[in-house]
């Protein structure tokens, strides 16, 4: 058993992409290995899309790449029902450049909630439920005001552009929790007598967080 705080966590917005690489064959297995044009190396971060309606839109972590293959740490593939084999062709990008966001205040999730289905049948006096999907998922993020920064501009373009955009949470235990998502930006800052100035930028995740214990 363990707790711990959020000091010292060290959010980072993804600003340049490699260009895509052709996936053209995805295993099903604990750790799923694509076929690609390899380009890439371990620890890379990468953004995947394909017919696999549990991993698209989502950003892994490279394990390992030799030869033409990637292995995609922590993506379990082996529920073939619910990863039809043959599916998990598309495309990979990496990510390669991050802009760090300081001066973060706090940050907040909302969303991600279990939503269930209740039934009852003819016969029956009491209901039941059955669970289904999760409520949509975002993150409200609080910044101390500084335009010159050049978190600003990022997040900015990023709003502007509505391009999805990958997060990284760098975690002060270690751990890092990968996000990607639609950006907004409020660049009008908040004045109250006392406070910090501050803006407000907000995340709408495109698909479950990835993360990874170290």
């Amino acid at each position: 058993m363990s707790v711990s705080l959020p000091n010292g966590t060290i959010f980072s917005l993804a600003t340049g992409y490699a260009a895509p690489l052709s996936v053209t064959a995805a295993t099903n297995a604990l750790e799923t290995v694509l076929t690609v044009t390899n380009t890439l190396t371990a620890t890379d971060i990468v953004e995947y899309s394909s017919g696999w309606s549990r991993a698209n839109s989502r950003l892994f972590r490279v394990k390992a790449a030799t030869g033409g293959t990637v292995t995609l740490e922590g993506l379990d593939t082996t529920l073939t029902n619910l990863f039809p084999a043959g599916s998990g062709v598309g495309s990979i990008r990496k990510i390669n450049t991050w802009q760090q966001i300081s001066q973060v205040l706090e940050n907040t999730s909302s969303g991600g909630e279990p939503q269930y289905q209740t039934y009852s049948f003819l016969e029956q006096d009491f209901d039941s439920q059955i669970p289904t999907t999760t409520s949509a998922q975002s993150l409200a993020m609080t910044i101390a005001d500084d335009p010159t920064l050049p978190h600003h501009a990022a997040l900015s373009k990023a709003a502007q552009t509505r391009a999805i955009t990958g997060l990284r949470a760098n975690l002060p235990q270690g751990g890092v929790i990968l996000y990607n998502t639609l950006v907004a930006f409020d660049e009008t800052p908040s004045m109250t007598k006392g406070n910090l100035m501050s803006v407000k930028a907000g995340f709408a995740l495109q698909n479950r967080p990835v993360r990874y214990a170290n």
